[in-house]
């Protein structure tokens, strides 16, 4: 059996492995990235609380199952995604406000709300933005937020590349419109 490479950059064998020690390692290492992921899939503090244990607690199942066919970075935010869209699609039983990304792009903004919200008030706005996309749309654009590349959110969406390129172009564009940002400069990420 190959040994995984684990957070250490260290490989790890078969033997050393198990779902307690995996998931105390990830949890250290991923802690903070999957408290985003939730912040981008739910709004209330509380709910937000309730989804991130359940990330946890499917992550430290899951690892009895882990195959080791993917990544471990692969492996838990494709766990993470799954728990956070399933959590969306319950909520959304109770709220219907998800919306597509034509939508969102056809809704007009507010320019001068945008240029005099403070820094807090802009992360607000735009995690309220991500939060009212489709569970795949916001799926990709946390996890460029949190630097994949396009093969990487392609592995945890099924996705292609250049489809995951456009995707995280489009909503790039409705947040710089949102934002009221010059389109000068701008970074892509391009289909590996």
């Amino acid at each position: 059996m190959h040994g995984i490479e684990l957070i250490s950059g260290k490989p790890v064998t078969e033997d050393f492995l198990t779902q307690d020690s995996l998931y105390e390692q990830v949890a250290e290492t991923y802690g903070p990235p999957l408290e985003r992921l939730a912040r981008a899939y739910e709004l209330d503090p509380d709910l937000r609380c309730d989804l991130l244990q359940e990330i946890h607690l499917q992550l430290w199942r899951s690892f009895a199952s882990f195959d080791q066919r993917c990544s471990l970075r692969t492996w838990v935010y494709r766990v993470a995604h799954n728990v956070a869209t399933g959590h969306v699609v319950r909520q959304s039983r109770l709220r219907n406000r998800l919306v597509s990304i034509e939508t969102i792009e056809a809704t007009p903004g507010n320019d001068h709300t945008e240029h005099a919200a403070s820094q807090a008030q802009a992360l607000e706005r735009l995690s309220t933005l991500i939060q009212q996309l489709k569970p795949l749309d916001r799926q990709i654009i946390v996890s460029y937020l949190e630097g994949m590349d396009a093969g990487s959110i392609g592995e945890i969406t099924g996705l292609s590349p250049a489809n995951i390129a456009m995707k995280v172009h489009r909503i790039k564009n409705i947040l710089k419109r949102r934002f009221g940002e010059p389109r000068t400069g701008e970074g892509g990420l391009h289909a590996k």
